[in-house]
């Protein structure tokens, strides 16, 4: 269907850039656009809601994962520590 529209200057900016950057016709862009602004207005086609499916992380019975933070903390503070030593043994 044809039909004429009259754009602002800046939403008319904004869709030639996007046509120019995707590499899409204008007037692609422009139906794109409107059909997506159009659903989110009215609630349709809503994007399904992200899911996370869990898993085993086959730990050990005993092992507690959220220590694990810490467990790589000591050991980068055991490297830097160790990295100074060196440092300071070689400039003396």
């Amino acid at each position: 269907m044809r039909t004429t529209v009259t754009l602002d200057r800046d939403v008319e900016r904004i869709l030639r850039e996007t046509a120019m950057r995707t590499h899409k016709p204008f007037k692609k862009v422009l139906n794109e656009t409107l059909r997506a602004g159009i659903e989110q207005a009215a609630g349709i086609g809503e994007a399904e809601p992200f899911v996370l499916r869990s898993r085993p992380m086959g730990l050990r019975a005993g092992y507690d994962p959220s220590g694990f933070n810490q467990l790589a903390d000591d050991l980068e503070a055991e490297a830097f520590l160790e990295t100074t030593r060196k440092l300071m043994v070689r400039s003396l």
